[in-house]
């Protein structure tokens, strides 16, 4: 009777087991399998992939095109894709290589240590077939070789710092995305931005799906479709969007040439249109870098967009303020043998000199002097005038858009200061240093710039816009940014014709901190700017004006920042940007002077 009972309980446990194998199968199989577990797996969708190679043709993010429609972060580029399966099968290896005029081994190599579908490339870049290579290739009808549009991202893509990064972050997609997240739509997986115009523009951006190439195998991974590719696509018409910046992608292109030659390590430059105030280009160092997490840390400020600063550029504003208030005569005459307090000797002897003549030659002293009087006047002239010339707050365009209010295309542009507390004002030293723009003086690049277009435009005040639309995928128009003046007073004609006489003369005048450039195939007008920075011996070096100086186009900052080189890129890079552009005008035709 024992065995009995013991065979009857072994029995009993083991039908036990095979009810709970049962129960575990039919879980997985019948009722789990679009949630299984506590991770919510989709079971018939991981059973799919199994037996699916696929190959993103396009992830579905929006693009990125410069003011004439040209492609600034990647293309669709007809590309010849290779299944893996192919090197365990025989194919007309042959027939493919001489459609692409290469070696049959040079295809099967690239192939033969791969699990996934490759783009066939030469180099290390995706080979960019012809319109009649891609027929000829998909008329062979081979398993596994298909001719088809992916997109490809460019090795470098331009205006890296402006246009920006995306990245995967399944917290943030939560926070800004969790509707869609839930609904299926997007995945945790999914890239977003986070810097530039990336950032700014993300929920347009955002895919609404992806283009794939799929093709089913069995278990030795041999096709069991025959011959066809699935093609699978979002169905929205629409989109992605393209989000049509302003920049010009030649003049970008050139920019990122001449500031790599000249080896500025931390600044750059911004090129702003005179007319529209619309950036043409801008470039920031150190690049981007996301292979070091320190280093891209470092390298994921856009430097143009930072307040720095400024040095003896500021005194552009000191001047305008005390032509407009009438305090400078014309016989007047300033010691500019004195250091900027009137208690020492200056760093340079430069004599008895005008206003004009100061300003041409950066006299520390006459500025110093200048702001004293205008802050007896009125202890806000300073930051008033500041403001006329488009320096006060930030100056990238802002609005509403559809449900965004407060829209900003330049979210990570940070506001400049001009001092650090009011009781500065009624401290000598402190105007001193404010004046010349040290102290607690910090303007970023691009408001520089825009002062600069400010006054090349007779004193209109416009904010900065780095994208001019968002189009649909079909190219028509889902959103125009219009023309924003910048809020607050303007300067007085006869002011603006002044300062820009000063400008010319800093560059027309031998004697001028801007005359190197006289040579230069486009009149410059402008001013020349050297700041301590407080650390170590290290300086800013700043020039910025405006060219055609008589019928002005361009506006121009270059700033090479925390340097210790003894040698002067900025005005290298300046120079040879002028000529850059001259150049590009001849090519597409303009009409230089």
């Amino acid at each position: 009777m024992k065995w009995k009972k013991r065979l009857m309980g072994i029995l009993i446990f083991f039908i036990g087991i095979f009810l709970i194998l049962i129960g575990r199968l039919a879980q997985i199989q019948i009722v789990s399998t679009e949630s299984f577990s506590g991770r919510h797996v989709n079971l018939l969708e991981k059973s799919v992939e199994q037996r699916t190679h696929a190959l993103v043709l396009d992830d579905g993010r929006g693009r990125f095109s410069d003011r004439d429609g040209k492609t600034l972060t990647d293309d669709y580029h007809p590309s010849l894709i290779l299944f893996p399966f192919l090197k365990r099968i025989d194919w007309p290896v042959q027939k493919v290589a001489r459609v692409l005029g290469v070696s049959g081994q040079e295809l099967l190599r690239q192939i033969k240590g791969s699990n996934n579908p490759v783009i066939f490339q030469a180099e290390g870049m995706a080979v960019r077939l012809t319109k009649q290579q891609m027929k000829d290739i998909n008329a062979l009808g081979i398993p596994g070789v298909v001719a088809a549009n992916t997109r490809i991202k460019g090795d470098h893509p331009l205006a890296e710092h402006l246009l920006g990064l995306t990245g995967q972050n399944e917290t943030e997609i939560k926070k800004r995305y969790g509707e869609l997240l839930q609904q299926g739509k997007i995945s945790s997986n999914t890239l977003i931005g986070i810097s530039g115009l990336q950032q700014a523009f993300d929920e347009f951006l955002l895919t609404d799906g992806e283009a794939k190439l799929l093709y089913h195998v069995d278990r030795q991974g041999e096709p069991i479709f025959g011959k066809h590719v699935k093609y699978t696509y979002p169905a929205n018409p629409f989109y992605p969007v393209v989000i049509k910046t302003t920049i010009a992608k030649e003049l970008q292109q050139e920019a990122e040439e001449i500031i790599a030659q000249h080896g500025i390590q931390k600044g750059g430059l911004v090129l702003l249109d005179v007319a529209t105030n619309e950036i043409l280009a801008m470039v920031s160092k150190p690049s981007l870098s996301t292979d070091n997490p320190a280093a891209y840390q470092q390298g994921a400020v856009n430097y143009m967009l930072t307040p720095q600063f400024p040095g003896s550029v500021f005194k552009t504003v000191i001047a305008a303020a005390a032509i407009d208030k009438g305090i400078v005569e014309q016989d007047r005459m300033f010691d500019c043998n004195r250091n900027p307090y009137g208690v020492g000797v200056a760093d340079r002897l430069m004599g008895q000199l005008s206003f004009e003549e100061s300003f041409v030659r950066s006299c520390n002293r006459t500025f110093a002097d200048l702001a004293q009087e205008l802050l007896q006047q009125d202890k806000d002239a300073i930051e008033n005038y500041a403001s006329m010339l488009g320096l006060e707050k930030t100056v990238g365009w802002m609005g509403d858009v559809f449900h965004f209010q407060g829209f900003r295309q330049l979210p990570e542009e940070k506001e400049g200061t001009l001092w650090g507390d009011e009781a500065d004002k009624t401290v000598s030293k402190a105007i001193a240093q404010t004046a010349i723009g040290q102290k607690n003086v910090r303007l970023s690049p691009l408001a520089v710039a825009n002062m600069m277009a400010t006054i090349a435009r007779g004193g209109k005040k416009l904010e900065v816009k780095a994208v001019q639309e968002i189009q649909y995928k079909n190219g028509a128009q889902l959103y125009r940014f219009p023309e924003h003046e910048q809020e607050g007073e303007t300067l007085q004609a006869e002011t603006v014709r002044e300062l820009q006489q000063l400008l010319r003369y800093v560059v027309s005048d031998p004697k001028g901190t801007g005359a190197i450039y006289q040579s230069l195939p486009l009149t410059v007008a402008g001013k020349s700017g050297t700041a301590q920075t407080g650390k170590g011996d290290s300086v800013n070096r700043w020039f910025a004006g405006y060219f055609p100086a008589d019928h002005p186009r361009y506006a121009l900052a270059v700033v090479d920042i925390e340097t210790h080189s003894p040698m002067n890129s900025t005005s290298a890079v300046f120079a040879d940007y002028v000529r850059a552009i001259a150049a590009w005008e001849r090519s597409v035709g303009l009409k230089t002077q």
